[in-house]
């Protein structure tokens, strides 16, 4: 089990890396047919099955994959909605299939690492679905997870409703992660295509983190400005309430004033009926007039009061109808604001996934030359340890020369001494005896010589190995060079590429001034020659003068060359010699014309 976890886990390596650099190659958006991309959703699956637990069924034992991937619902509720997407496709029929299209859509949102990060703390919920020694029990489902962060630079668009994902067959492909020499060398030269794409993605980043933080400051302040408006209309609205319950009590204070005056009359009516009749009939006539004027009156006033009271029921109720939608609004807003918070948020991550690439090449290149700084000082001990050698060697051969010639030496004395001593052999037998006991001597030293000489040239041969060996990485070392001199040649050439561009930009520069000069000296002599026409300046003219169109970025202003006029390039899309200048210049449509019907009658 331990071999079979290390190796998912050199798969899963190779495979997340090989899909991350071909995604930066290929283009950041992909499908389901790229094949790095199926070969990783093969990888995955091999992972998550692997140490699975059999569970005992009507149809026999399998092994459903989709039984743990469906606890991520209840660990993260955000996870649900994948879960009944999964459930609503009609074209899935297995647990399998279920959770491979779970895996797809995980990716598509770019939230794969996060719920099975979630999956993995909780040890007790896998432990119903895989083996103790599973990958995803283990330190290298941890490791798989972190390295699933890397996918968030990629954009996944994949089609889940119409592919067969029920009797998909996953099989690793082990071709696709075999390289050599060329592949590396292709890489090293996509890497650096892809670090220059990096970089210009991280400025894209930057930019539009800028305008969405300028647009969040535009919201807030249209917040604030709502908030505000909010306030004044609640005041608005305790103002009205206020007028409304004073309405109240002046109406209430109307009802009893009347019914006062009712209760006086009916009084003033007893009082009267024990008196005159006649005296006080008049009386009270003129009274009950009074009275009913003062009723008429008052019951005018009731009515206004009521309609005052209905006008201002109906303002608070469009008031309240007004408050409602600034609350709507506000929490559309607030929702936008999140959300360009979360989106804010996700910007940020990949920049900071950005700098970390960026730190990671800069500390590349930092070891590469660190390597390199060693081999030089490598290449500069194996140098000299060459000249000690060659030294030695010297020394040597010198003392081997001396050897022999001391050898030479005595056997030359031991030929002179036999030929001299031949007829005195009897009487000298004592001096031969000790000339043989020198001879032993001698050969005893030389065969130390010679073995000496034979141990001395067994570690000349290991020297001259040795010094093979050190050509060889000499030579190496040589072609390292080689290619960091033609690096700095091609960086030479570069820079006087730029230089003469610079000198030719310098160059343009100064005919462009020099034709700007005879520009403004063919104007003074157009000028001259016209009867000192107005030439008419740019900020005067908002608005073409033939077809009265308004001027902008798309339809500039362009002058007659003939009436100074300005107008648009429709209406001035003519050229024709004037006597100012003998080149076809711009003129409008007017000015051609004249003169061409000018040109007519002169030729005539």
């Amino acid at each position: 089990m331990a071999m079979e976890r290390a190796n998912l886990l050199n798969m899963a390596k190779l495979s997340i890396k090989g899909l991350i650099e071909s995604a930066l190659s290929f283009g950041r958006t992909l499908d389901s047919d790229y094949p790095p991309l199926q070969q990783f959703f093969v990888v995955m699956e091999h992972c998550l099955k692997h140490g699975l637990k059999v569970k005992k069924s009507f149809l026999g034992y399998n092994k459903s994959l989709w039984g743990p991937l469906e606890m991520v619902e209840k660990l993260c509720p955000e996870a649900g909605e994948i879960a009944a997407s999964v459930r609503d496709l009609p074209g899935l029929k297995t647990p399998l299939g279920r959770a491979r299209a779970w895996l797809r859509l995980a990716l598509m949102q770019k939230k794969l690492a996060d719920y099975l990060r979630l999956l993995i703390t909780r040890k007790d919920i896998l432990s119903e679905f895989y083996e103790n020694s599973a990958v995803m029990l283990e330190e290298e489902g941890a490791v798989i997870v972190g390295l699933l962060v890397g996918l968030n630079v990629i954009d996944a668009n994949l089609c889940v409703k119409g592919e067969d994902l029920d009797t998909q067959v996953g099989v690793i492909d082990f071709s696709m992660y075999l390289k050599n020499d060329i592949d590396d060398d292709y890489r090293s030269e996509e890497r650096n295509g892809q670090i220059s794409a990096i970089l210009d993605q991280k400025n894209y980043v930057e930019e539009l983190n800028r305008q969405l933080n300028s647009t969040v400051q535009g919201l807030q302040g249209r917040v604030e400005s709502l908030e505000k408006s909010n306030s004044k209309l609640i005041e608005e609205l305790a103002i009205a309430k206020n007028n409304i319950i004073k309405l109240q009590e002046e109406n209430h204070q109307l009802r009893t004033e009347n019914s006062v005056i009712l209760m006086k009359a009916q009084q003033r009516l007893e009082v009267l009926l024990k008196g005159d009749l006649n005296c006080e009939l008049d009386t009270y006539k003129q009274s009950r007039q009074g009275l009913d004027e003062m009723y008429n009156e008052a019951r005018r006033q009731l009515k206004e009061e009521c309609q005052l009271r209905q006008d201002v029921e109906n303002e608070l109720v469009v008031q309240v109808s007004m408050k409602q939608e600034m609350e709507m609004a506000m929490k559309l807003l607030e929702k936008d604001i999140h959300e360009k918070q979360d989106t804010l948020i996700g910007l940020r991550h990949q920049l900071d996934e950005v700098k970390a690439i960026n730190v990671e090449m800069y500390q590349k290149m930092q070891s590469s030359d660190d390597s390199m700084r060693q081999k030089n000082d490598m290449i500069a001990r194996l140098e000299e340890k060459t000249n000690q050698i060659t030294a030695t060697m010297k020394q040597l051969e010198q003392r081997l020369q001396d050897a022999e010639r001391e050898r030479a030496c005595a056997e030359d004395g031991m030929r002179k001494f036999k030929q001299d001593f031949t007829n005195k052999a009897d009487s000298l037998l004592k001096q031969i005896a000790q000339r043989e006991k020198q001879m032993i001597q001698l050969e005893t030293d030389l065969k130390i010589e010679r073995d000496w000489r034979q141990t001395l040239q067994n570690e000349l041969e290991r020297e001259r190995e040795t010094i093979t060996q050190l050509t060889a990485e000499a030579q190496q070392i040589n072609g390292l060079k080689k290619e960091f001199h033609r690096l700095q040649d091609e960086n030479t050439q570069l820079k006087g590429i730029c230089e003469e561009q610079e000198q030719a930009l310098e160059e343009l520069g100064c005919k462009l001034s020099e034709s700007k000069l005879k520009i403004e000296d063919i104007k003074e002599a157009n000028k001259a020659l016209q009867g000192g026409q107005v030439w008419l300046k740019d900020k005067d003219a908002t608005h073409c003068k033939l077809c009265e169109k308004e001027f902008s970025i798309s339809r500039r202003k362009h002058h007659c060359r003939n009436c100074g006029e300005i107008f648009c390039k429709a209406c001035s899309d003519n050229e024709l010699p004037l006597p100012a200048s003998p080149k076809p210049v711009r003129v409008c449509d007017t000015c051609h014309a004249l003169l061409l019907q000018r040109c007519s009658s002169n030729a005539t």
